[in-house]
C-alpha cells in the first residue's frame, strides 16, 4: 500500500506542475535533449555509488566493522538500486543491516549505515547553506551559521546526555586518521551528485552559473529528502519550477531539467548495481561443488 501511494502522490504531483507550468514547452525542452549529456550525468551520478561505499567502508572500519571493500561496493550498489525503485528510500539500507548482521552487533552495523548517510546529508545541507548565504547575503550566511552554531550545542548537549553516541560520532568522523578520508570522500560524493544535476541540466539547453549552481541546486535535492513522494519524485520538480525562476531560469526548463536528472539517477541506480551482480555471480562460483574426476 506504502509503494502505490507514494507512487501515486509522485504521479499526482508530476501531473500538476506539468499541467501548472505547461506541458508543451516542457516536452520542447525534453525533445531537444542531449543524449551525451545525459550520459555524462548518469555517470557522474553512478560514479557517487562506489565512492559512497568506500565511505561506508572507512565509517565501518573506524567503529570496529572489518568490511571488505568488494563486499561494501556490492552491498551499496544494491541498497542504492532498492532505494531508487522501492518507496521510503531506507529498504536497501534495512536490507545492508539484516545481511551484514553477523559481522558484528546489528546494532552496530544500522549505526555505521546511520552515519554514512548522515555524513552525505550534512555535506549537503551545508553547501544548500553557503549558496543560500552567499545568494541572500551576510546577513542570511550569519543566520545560518547561527543556527549551525546551535545545532553543535544541540549536538553536545545531547552527547552529554548520551555519551556512547558522542564516542561513536567522535571515531567515525574525526579521529585523526579517519577524518581526511571522510572529508575527501563527501566532497567527492557531493561534487559528483551536483556536476550530475548540472550535466542534466545541460542536457535540456540550461547553463547554469556556478554561483547560481551552489544556490539552487542543494536547495532542490533538499526537498527529495521528504518522504512523501517515490525517490523524490514530483516533489523535486515542483521545488525546480519554483526556485529556479529566482535566478532567471524559466520554470518549464527547470521542470525538465528534473526530470532527465531523475531519469539519470534511475539509469545510475542500475550501473551502480553492476558490481553486486559481479560479486554475487562469483559468490556462485566459488561455492559451486567441484565436477567429480574421472
Amino acid at each position: 500500500m506504502k509503494l502505490i501511494a507514494r507512487a501515486l502522490a509522485s504521479s499526482g504531483l508530476i501531473v500538476a506542475v506539468i499541467w501548472h507550468f505547461g506541458a508543451g514547452d516542457i516536452l520542447a525542452d525534453l525533445r531537444g535533449l542531449s543524449v551525451p549529456w545525459l550520459v555524462v550525468a548518469c555517470l557522474a551520478l553512478a560514479l557517487q555509488i562506489p565512492l559512497s561505499a568506500l565511505r561506508w567502508r572507512v565509517t565501518a572500519q573506524a567503529l570496529g566493522v572489518p568490511l571488505p571493500r568488494a563486499l561494501a561496493l556490492s552491498e551499496y550498489g544494491l541498497s542504492v538500486l532498492v532505494n531508487t525503485f522501492l518507496p521510503g528510500g531506507v529498504l536497501g539500507d534495512l536490507g545492508r543491516v539484516l545481511r551484514m548482521r553477523h559481522m558484528r552487533s546489528w546494532q552496530m552495523v544500522a549505526t555505521t549505515v546511520v552515519i554514512e548517510r548522515l555524513a552525505g546529508q550534512i555535506a549537503l545541507a551545508a553547501v544548500a547553506a553557503v549558496g543560500i548565504g552567499l545568494w541572500y547575503g551576510p546577513g542570511v550566511a550569519l543566520a545560518l551559521l547561527g543556527a549551525g552554531i546551535g545545532l553543535v550545542g544541540i549536538a553536545y548537549a545531547l552527547g552529554q546526555v548520551a555519551p556512547r553516541l558522542l564516542d561513536i560520532i567522535s571515531r567515525a568522523w574525526f579521529a585523526p586518521q579517519v577524518w581526511p578520508a571522510q572529508l575527501g570522500l563527501s566532497m567527492a560524493i557531493l561534487g559528483c551528485n551536483l556536476f550530475g544535476f548540472w550535466a542534466a541540466s545541460r542536457a535540456v539547453g540550461i547553463v547554469i552559473p556556478l554561483e547560481f549552481a551552489l544556490f539552487i541546486l542543494p536547495v532542490t535535492l533538499m526537498v527529495m529528502l521528504i518522504p512523501v513522494s517515490l525517490n523524490g519524485w514530483g516533489l523535486r520538480e515542483g521545488a525546480a519550477a519554483f526556485l529556479w525562476p529566482v535566478v532567471g531560469i524559466g520554470a518549464q526548463s527547470a521542470v525538465a531539467a528534473s526530470l532527465v536528472f531523475g531519469t539519470a539517477v534511475a539509469g545510475a541506480a542500475l550501473l551502480g548495481a553492476l558490481p553486486w551482480a559481479v560479486y554475487s555471480w562469483q559468490k556462485r562460483a566459488d561455492d559451486r561443488p567441484p565436477a567429480p574426476q574421472g
